[in-house]
């Protein structure tokens, strides 16, 4: 049998950290974060990063281990997350996953690879040169005539993923539709037990991530973009794509007022939460615990206990 992870998911602002650190403690495990943008030094308050307080003691992995001007893609992230995970288990220890980048969590626990291809590279370059030329129809008729499947897959607004698989074909001779085939046919890597944290309504979250995004702009986020502006990191670069750092850059530049950028930051939250709760929901195999008004940490720590019980972790 695979070794044993607990991965604690949940949309935006639904507790994660906490409940992260609790388990951790109760179980004697130690949390490694599956966050996209978490990854990146200097954007504590932006993206929710974990501080030494609310870590209690408990050591946390892949918070803040990569320069903000570099792009990290989702394979690195895997490879560097995995690496965590063994490490763990090599001392005995209990991994607790946390996060809500659900593509990345899924390929953590699977030990899915990633199709080969150097985005940024020669091919790339030269798609995208194609794509400026003559749009993304023919483009999307060249992978119809190589890759049908994917093609039928793909909107054809979906320009990154169209040149991604032409991108996957040309450097490698294999569609990237039989990549994820041979992938998906590979055993799991890890066997997970899934805890999910969410409001039983709607609104409750929404009202708790306006008052989130409130918080951070107090606790300095704009100062926060700035630095990292200041700092020569390129504002198409991965990390000022994050939400809550995309929305302030023009704010920086008096384009847009900070009150807007602030709207617009809500906005977008709770449209991500969103689609973390659709992504999320494809997974049968998560056990659920329903926040009411207020977030009860005692009262969910229990209910978990049960269902980690039943699970046979002691």
């Amino acid at each position: 049998m695979p070794p044993r992870v607990l991965c604690v998911v949940g949309p935006t602002a639904c507790g994660k950290t906490k409940m992260g650190v609790l388990l951790a403690r109760k179980y004697g495990g130690e949390v490694v974060s599956v966050d996209s943008m978490q990854i990146y030094r200097g954007m504590t308050i932006g993206t929710a990063a974990p501080t030494a307080a609310e870590t209690e003691g408990v050591p946390h992995h892949m918070v803040g281990v990569a320069d903000p001007r570099e792009n990290w893609s989702a394979a690195r992230f895997v490879a560097a997350a995995d690496d965590c995970i063994q490490d763990i288990l090599r001392r005995n220890k209990l991994p607790v996953l946390v996060g809500g980048t659900g593509l990345y969590l899924d390929a953590v626990v699977a030990g899915r690879t990633f199709a080969p291809g150097t985005a940024g590279g020669e091919v790339r370059r030269a798609l995208e040169k194609e794509l400026e030329a003559g749009g993304i129809e023919p483009l999307l008729e060249q992978l119809r005539a190589v890759d049908p499947e994917a093609a039928e897959r793909l909107h054809p607004a979906d320009r990154k993923r169209i040149l991604r698989a032409l991108e996957v074909y040309r450097e490698t001779g294999k569609t990237i539709s039989q990549h994820n085939e041979e992938s998906r046919a590979v055993p799991r890597r890890y066997e997970p037990v899934y805890l999910g944290l969410a409001f039983a309504d709607r609104e409750d979250m929404r009202a708790l991530i306006d008052r989130r995004v409130d918080g951070m702009l107090a606790a300095g986020l704009l100062d926060e973009v700035r630095a990292l502006r200041d700092a020569g990191v390129p504002p198409l670069s991965t990390a000022l794509q994050a939400i809550g750092y995309k929305e302030l850059l023009p704010a920086l530049d008096g384009r847009v007022s900070v009150e807007e950028a602030a709207e617009e930051i809500k906005l977008r939250s709770r449209q991500y939460a969103k689609r973390q709760l659709t992504w999320l929901r494809r997974n049968p195999d998560i056990h659920w615990i329903f926040w009411e008004k207020e977030r009860n940490f005692a009262a969910a720590l229990q209910i978990a206990t049960e269902i980690l019980t039943a699970e046979g972790l002691q």
